[in-house]
């Protein structure tokens, strides 16, 4: 058994301190808003329709609580669902 800094832990807790905050999902969230604003109500529908994907397939794999603000795995889905149906309207109108 090795007695070197991976197998006790403490190396990696170093390294996270040390580690400069990457902001990842800001980049993430302005390249969705980018899309949104450039697609309209067809990105939203494409976005909502793949949240909804993805949490039903995770539902159907057993998750019922999320990190979402809404937790409960049903409540995203009637949300996604919603967001779905408002841009389905707005392409059609």
């Amino acid at each position: 058994m090795s007695t070197g800094q991976g197998s006790t832990g403490q190396g990696s807790t170093e390294d996270k301190a040390q580690t400069p905050y990457d902001p990842l999902r800001l980049c993430v969230y302005a390249t969705v808003a980018l899309l949104a604003w450039l697609l309209g109500p067809w990105a939203v529908l494409g976005f909502a329709a793949l949240g909804f994907a993805g949490y039903w397939r995770a539902r159907r794999a057993g998750l019922t609580r999320s990190k979402c603000f809404l937790r409960d795995t049903r409540l995203v889905l009637a949300y996604l669902g919603l967001i779905a149906l408002a841009a389905l309207a707005a392409i059609i109108l």
